[in-house]
């Protein structure tokens, strides 16, 4: 019997879902600087093909895209002048329908920053990602709140704020603003995924009937962030819904994963602060009328991985120094060894989570450690899959397929 068939078992111990998050050379800001890196690589489509193909290696259920609409910055509202960090970015929706072609499970789920970027634009992009990956695709939504980022745009002005005063009463009602929005958002992608129903192309050359009009619906959506009149102009993508996923640190980013989310990323610094904040995420989960639905919450880490705790230790410090500070992260960074983590992630799991997103610190040698280190531990103790299966994204996932809203029942 297969390791993944016995993980399910009855008595067995609960499969835990693991992805990674793909950002330039890795987290660190050093990264680009370490052993074996070439800079030169980063913009090219070879280095993120291999990256996903290396994941896919590893049985990973989906990999995530980096994206912006500044340039990195190690200020909060406004670009830096550093020269020795990694700046610039191609784009992740598209560099995920690259690499999409050459692999054959893993999921792919780019970065969307949603507050500037129309949703008709949006959900056309990723039903085009699932149609191309052959239903493994999602989106992550991002919000912002960078002033600099919206002068790009022209079309709203936000205030200029340092990040410690995102407490302060104005701000904070901006940022829940922000994240209303990004609900309106999520629910626009779905209704115009659903826009066309599943059977609404015909294709039939002999009477001349390529599709069923009555089958592509208007979503007429009306509120106070979008008004959109649909149908999309692309058919009902693979999944019917691509997966939705959002980042969340606070209570309304929780309300947003909540309300909208198939995944929710949070970023924990302990098992009983996982407890609480998958907590949090449930009662907001049921406040939203979501209570029946599968809704995953993953913890996020960023990791630092070698055979000692030591040597973890001693590579992120030499990285540290030739940053000329100590990396910090929103999320817990782990520094240790792969068996060590292993324990983490199965006691972070018994506090609720049913996932992990691991941030490699620098790619080339974490992302190695974690596919043929880290998952090897995890299948021995009968958590993690030994092959995949096929189907799509939310198949893995355990999302169910949704009917198309519009759909005669």
């Amino acid at each position: 019997m297969s390791r993944e068939l016995t993980s399910q078992m009855p008595g067995s111990p609960a499969a835990l879902h693991l992805a990674v998050a793909l950002d330039g050379a890795g987290w660190h800001p050093a990264a680009w600087r370490a052993a074996g890196i070439e800079p030169r690589a980063l913009f090219t489509a070879g280095y993120w093909a291999g990256l996903v193909q290396q994941a896919e290696r590893g049985l990973l259920d989906f990999v995530t895209f980096e994206d912006g609409l500044g340039l990195q910055s190690d200020r909060y509202n406004a670009p830096d002048p550093r020269a020795d960090r990694v700046r610039g970015r191609l784009d992740a929706v598209l560099i995920a329908a690259r690499v999409a072609p050459v692999t054959r499970h893993i999921g792919l789920v780019p970065t969307a920053v949603v507050t500037h970027t129309e949703p008709f634009h949006l959900s056309k992009a990723i039903a085009t990602l699932d149609y191309v990956s052959q239903g493994r695709a999602g989106v992550r939504l991002q919000v912002t709140a960078r002033a600099h980022e919206a002068a790009h745009f022209g079309r709203r002005t936000l205030p200029v704020f340092r990040y410690s005063q995102r407490g302060d009463p104005e701000i904070a009602r901006l940022l829940a603003g922000l994240m209303d929005e990004a609900a309106d958002y999520a629910e626009v992608l779905r209704r115009l995924w659903d826009s066309w129903e599943d059977d609404a192309e015909i294709r039939d050359a002999a009477t001349g009937r390529f599709v069923d009009r009555d089958k592509l619906h208007y979503i007429d959506f009306a509120g106070e962030h979008f008004r959109v009149k649909g149908p999309s102009i692309t058919p009902r993508p693979p999944q019917g819904q691509p997966v939705i996923a959002a980042l969340a640190h606070s209570a309304a980013p929780y309300q947003l994963v909540a309300r909208a989310a198939d995944v929710g990323f949070v970023t924990p610094h302990d098992a009983a602060e996982a407890a609480a904040i998958v907590a949090e995420i449930r009662g907001d989960q049921e406040a939203a009328g979501r209570a029946g639905q599968t809704l995953h919450v993953f913890g996020d880490l960023v990791v630092f991985l070698a055979e000692t705790a030591a040597a973890a230790r001693e590579r992120k410090a030499r990285l540290d120094e030739l940053a000329g500070e100590e990396y910090r992260s929103d999320a817990l960074v782990f520094t240790g060894t792969p068996q060590e983590l292993a324990g983490l992630l199965q006691d972070w799991q018994a506090a609720g989570l049913s996932g992990f997103r691991l941030r490699p610190g620098v790619i080339k040698a974490d992302l190695a450690a974690i596919t043929a280190n880290l998952v090897p531990l995890l299948q021995e103790r009968g958590v993690f899959r030994a092959s995949y299966q096929d189907g799509t994204l939310r198949t893995r996932l355990g999302l169910p397929r949704p009917a198309s809203r519009y759909a005669k029942a």
